[in-house]
């Protein structure tokens, strides 16, 4: 691709990791924040930080860099916008959002790309993905397949289990808003559909541990995305969803019951954040698995594989800030020197993109496991 230079926005607790990396391997890396002394003191001062404001933004770009919006989902469109203008490409790790593909004919006019979904979930979900998928094809080739069951499940909470069975890393309201919206999956060959998705919570036992899950938002697209739509009539259950410790309901149970009457979230966020943040010498904990499960006529397994990693580290250089951000400084790497591609697109599927963003986080201490 035709790269210039990285322009990274936000150095909130989920970025230092990725920008420490890029900065080490000589990339011509800008970094903007609000609060530029803060960030400094996160980046250990390696770098100078730019007073972050969107006229000083466009005064620096120039056409081919990357501009790398760590910053609120909310705040993507007005940066999308500045990219469009000054032809840049445009790299995030939050959610694709439908309001995107407006933009797509503009970036492949200005032959840039548009990447999204490029840190742990999303991100280091999909490349699990493509990678099971893939195999799961190879070593299922012309046998007579039933039945598939995959499941995408992620989720960052303390390693040492509180009373609330969680803990901030950052503001509430986004796990607050997730819990607030509608989760599409398949189950037992159907389409499910839930309002909220804490009303349908199961059970696992993960490694002999116990933990809960419960869907995230709108799995179906990601049946295509992952090219299981020639499997569709086969797909007994697919779903993607969030982990949480064992007891976890139980103690949000007075959560749910706000989100239920509809209370105000963002001061519910303001207080979960003033009672619930991690200290300093504590640890988080990530735990991510991708599984795929396929039956044959007689309903034995004819393939049955996880890919998982399961991170802890002190929460002043948290697992899940490694997670996200080492994903994120892997892919832009691996933009600078992949075939270009144009338009809006999710973190690579391709196998060489992928096999190589895996090999760097494994580099990078990130222990991917299979089982």
């Amino acid at each position: 691709m035709n790269v210039r230079k990285i322009h990274w926005l936000g150095v909130g607790l989920s970025s230092p990791p990725g920008i420490l990396y890029l900065i080490d391997k000589g990339y011509e890396l800008e970094v903007w924040n609000r609060t530029p002394e803060k960030a400094a003191k996160l980046l250990l001062n390696k770098i100078p930080v730019q007073k972050f404001n969107l006229e000083n933004l466009k005064q620096r770009l120039k056409p081919n860099d990357i501009i790398v919006s760590m910053l609120p989902a909310s705040k993507h469109l007005e940066i999308i916008n500045i990219a469009v203008d000054n032809k840049c490409h445009f790299l995030s790790s939050s959610y694709y959002d439908p309001l995107y593909e407006e933009f797509n004919s503009q970036f492949v006019k200005n032959k840039t790309l548009f990447m999204c979904e490029a840190g742990l979930d999303p991100g280091i979900d999909h490349l699990f993905a493509h990678k099971i998928i893939n195999d799961f094809k190879i070593s299922t080739k012309n046998k007579n397949i039933t039945s598939i069951d995959f499941k995408s499940m992620c989720g960052g909470f303390p390693h040492i289990p509180n009373e609330f069975r969680y803990k901030f890393s950052w503001s509430p309201l986004g796990v607050l808003k997730a819990l607030n919206s509608k989760a599409k999956y398949i189950k037992n060959f159907k389409e499910k559909t839930l309002l909220k998705p804490y009303v349908s919570i199961s059970n696992i036992n993960f490694l002999d541990e116990k933990f809960e899950i419960y869907p995230n938002r709108d799995s179906l697209p990601y049946i295509k995305e992952y090219k299981l739509d020639n499997y569709l009539s086969l797909i007994d259950s697919f779903q993607r969803g969030t982990i949480r410790l064992n007891g976890w309901s139980k103690a949000w149970r007075d959560i749910f019951k706000m989100i239920d009457e509809n209370k105000d979230i963002e001061l519910l966020s303001s207080k979960l954040w003033d009672n619930n943040q991690y200290k300093s010498n504590e640890r988080d904990r990530v735990l991510l698995y991708v599984s795929l499960i396929a039956k044959d006529d007689s309903n034995e397994n004819i393939y049955n594989k996880i890919l998982y990693i399961d991170e802890s580290s002190e929460v002043t250089n948290s697992s899940m800030s490694q997670c996200v951000s080492y994903t994120v400084a892997s892919t832009i790497e691996r933009i600078f020197i992949t075939k270009p591609i144009f338009g809006l697109h999710r973190i690579f599927q391709d196998n060489e993109n992928v096999s190589c963003i895996l090999k760097n986080l494994q580099v990078l201490g990130i222990s991917i496991k299979e089982l």
